[in-house]
């Protein structure tokens, strides 16, 4: 049985719709720059904690943003694996679109959004690779469902049929059960060194504040130059 086809929006409704939605409906924390660590990091896993606490659905999601073949940008959303003095850590296939995209200009931002609290993070920087091996003990520690897909592999290519989507996905989650330690070649850990990191309160009456961790080697505290940004 086939799905409804939903029913057109005309250009004026969706406009209405657009302009009628309400942003940061809630009470928003105060974010006090002065008081902010001397390192990024601790004020990131504060606000992910935060952000949590808060209620914010899937606050380990994050936008990944890499320069294509082309030259131009492209994004997509990924999970965020770990947080740490190395840097942002996130996995994918080497053969994948955005890995080819970072095997040929290793570099990349990422963007978190979490509306509960009104806050954002930006973090840029150069990409690098993990031993294969610590790709995989970070991948058999997840779910099942995360080393099936990881075996299926063939991602960003060009897909045939549902049909033959559902066939490789059923015989990997076979191999998955049957061999939690199965290896995933292409499986590729990745570590955002951060360069900058900015950190945005939003504010009810549009006074934002956005403070930016800039990375700088002669800078006394741990080589981060901290900036107010206007908004």
């Amino acid at each position: 049985m086939t799905a409804p086809v939903p029913p057109p929006v005309s250009p004026d409704d969706f406009r209405a719709l657009l302009r009628s939605r309400k942003v940061w409906d809630v009470e928003l924390p105060a974010f006090r720059p002065a008081q902010a660590p001397a390192a990024p990091l601790p004020l990131f896993h504060a606000w992910f904690a935060d952000a949590v606490a808060a209620g914010q659905p899937e606050p380990h999601t994050m936008g990944l943003a890499t320069v294509a073949e082309d030259g131009g940008p492209d994004v997509r959303t990924v999970m965020l694996h770990d947080a740490d003095e190395h840097g942002w850590h996130f996995a994918s296939h080497a053969s994948s679109a955005k890995g080819r995209q970072l095997a040929a200009r290793p570099e990349a931002a990422l963007h978190f959004y979490w509306a509960a609290q009104g806050r954002q993070i930006r973090v840029r920087g150069p990409v690098t690779t993990a031993p294969h091996r610590e790709a995989l003990a970070d991948l058999h520690v997840r779910s099942t469902g995360a080393l099936a897909a990881a075996l299926v592999g063939r991602q960003s290519e060009v897909l045939g049929t549902s049909e033959e989507l559902a066939r490789s996905s059923d015989a990997a989650w076979e191999r998955a059960q049957a061999e939690p330690d199965a290896d995933a070649p292409t499986w590729t850990l990745y570590v955002l060194e951060p360069l900058e990191v900015e950190f945005f309160q939003g504010d009810a009456r549009r006074r934002h504040v956005r403070l930016r961790y800039r990375r700088d080697a002669g800078a006394a505290d741990g080589g981060w130059v901290r900036e107010l940004l206007w908004p």
